[in-house]
């Protein structure tokens, strides 16, 4: 049975998640035309809130934790059968979904900071530290990383859709507003103190502003 509305989603994970939805074809189009000064500005804010992500998964809300997402082989198995009990935040297909998400983000992002064009006019923060035969070669890895990342994104919308209309799961309405009608068992999101989401901002965005202004 479904029970009332509970919070599922903290406003930190929502905004990450709306941030990337912008900046990814944000992204694409300035490099499609020409501007890469602002593709190369708009790479270190995805690269700032990957960061952020990164410790918000350890430090964050419950259902923003990792540990709270990435379950085993057992449990993903129980639920492609049908047979897992009725939970809060991500499934156990969702989780891993959205960790190879973030993975992809961190590879596509990091590699772009060793890119650098072919006048070799924008470069990122941390091309100075390769050579530029390195730095080229290491643009079409991060080509190659947007194409698959790209390919990822689909199969996130096409779940997205199938959730939508097949179970008639609304999985983008709490991404939103935060709640969701929880299963009977659910309990609701333990949510992290201000106190944290300042001390893992703040790591992040000096851990960004070291990378690409420091080193």
């Amino acid at each position: 049975m479904i029970g009332p509305k509970v919070r599922i989603w903290d406003l930190p994970t929502r905004l990450f998640h709306w941030a990337i939805v912008i900046l990814i074809p944000a992204l694409w189009w300035t490099h499609e035309i020409g501007r890469l000064d602002l593709h190369i500005l708009l790479g270190e804010v995805m690269l700032g809130l990957i960061l952020f992500r990164l410790i918000w998964g350890v430090i964050g809300s419950s259902t923003a934790r990792f540990a709270s997402f990435l379950r085993g082989p057992g449990t993903v198995f129980r639920y492609v059968r049908g047979r897992a009990a009725g939970m809060l935040g991500h499934n156990p297909i969702g989780g891993w979904s959205a960790f190879v998400m973030l993975l992809l983000l961190a590879v596509e992002t990091g590699l772009g900071l060793f890119v650098t064009d072919e006048d070799g006019l924008n470069s990122g923060s941390l091309s100075h530290l390769i050579d530029y035969d390195s730095a080229r070669t290491l643009a079409d890895r991060h080509e190659t990383v947007f194409y698959i990342l790209l390919g990822f994104i689909a199969l996130h919308v096409a779940a997205i859709f199938y959730y939508l209309l097949v179970k008639r799961d609304n999985l983008i309405a709490p991404m939103v507003t935060g709640s969701r009608a929880a299963p009977e068992s659910g309990e609701a999101m333990i949510g992290a103190p201000l106190w944290r989401f300042a001390i893992a901002a703040a790591l992040a965005a000096a851990a960004t502003l070291a990378i690409t202004y420091l080193l």
